[in-house]
């Protein structure tokens, strides 16, 4: 994986960066039983937790370096075998700090088999000034397989006011079904980002936006619960909207700050999922 020294400028001190690398393959046990861990590889400052539970399994990824910054690399692989069900989260935000040039890289990979069913729900990702970080999100869906994910993003803490006058944010979404590209997402902010979002056709002054996406047998035909449930979750400083196609419902939502659309996807996702989010989201 690039190290990210080719983004820095000539001048730019050498340093040791985080490496941090997850590898989860899970799947039921005795028959169609709960699932379990059937194999896990850790590296780094990444680690996964497993609180004990009712239900599909939680795993609770922790990154013990407190942040992300200047040519950081995680990976994380997950591999659910048939019948597989699974909750990801995050212990709390991910901080991605500032840069001196060289760009953060963040891999997130999904192998799914038939009848499994991720849930992927990370907490927030907040930017700060100058932080410069490419993230991708690859899932490969066997037939009957089901993936809810959400992804929160703040740029800058809107509560100092703060604005982010340079970085690079890149967030990139590909999902395939039974090999079949069904889903294509990216997004590039660079340079200003805080006066591009306040151009009224990129973000109209938004300082958080949010995506959740359904791809699962049915998706479509839940269209108008998901808009029933935004607008019952509707609060003031945030524009949330529902649509479905090619076999997925996709929300997005932008917002003044993080801390309400947050509150707007937790209350979405525990209707839409029929079941509370998990506690670390609680707390």
């Amino acid at each position: 994986m690039p190290d990210g020294r080719a983004d820095a400028p000539p001048d730019a001190p050498a340093r040791q960066r985080s490496d941090g690398r997850v590898h989860l393959r899970a799947g039921p046990v005795g028959g169609g039983g709960s699932t379990r861990i059937l194999d896990l590889a850790e590296s780094g400052p990444s680690r996964l937790r497993f609180p004990r539970g009712e239900g599909a399994l939680e795993a609770v990824l922790v990154n013990t370096a407190g942040g992300v910054a200047c040519g950081d690399a995680f990976t994380i692989t997950l591999d659910l075998a048939a019948g597989a069900d699974l909750v990801l989260t995050t212990t709390a935000a991910e901080k991605i700090y500032r840069s001196d040039g060289p760009v953060s890289r963040i891999e997130n990979r999904v192998l799914l088999a038939e009848r499994a069913r991720l849930a992927w729900l990370p907490q927030e990702t907040i930017l700060f000034d100058r932080a410069r970080v490419q993230r991708r999100f690859e899932a490969d869906l066997s037939e009957g397989a089901a993936l809810l994910a959400v992804e929160i993003v703040a740029f800058g803490r809107a509560a100092r006011g703060e604005r982010i006058h340079a970085g690079l944010f890149s967030d990139s979404w590909r999902v395939r079904r039974a090999g079949r590209l069904v889903y294509a997402d990216s997004l590039v902010l660079d340079g200003p980002i805080s006066d591009l979002l306040d151009r009224p056709a990129i973000g109209g002054s938004a300082r958080a936006c949010a995506t959740v996406l359904d791809v699962s047998e049915g998706a479509e035909g839940h269209l108008e619960a998901a808009r029933t449930l935004l607008e019952e979750a509707a609060a003031p400083g945030i524009e949330a909207a529902a649509s479905a196609w090619n076999g997925h419902l996709v929300v997005r939502a932008l917002a003044d700050g993080v801390g309400p659309l947050r509150s707007l996807v937790a209350r979405f996702l525990a209707g839409y999922r029929d079941r509370p989010m998990p506690r670390v989201w609680q707390s």
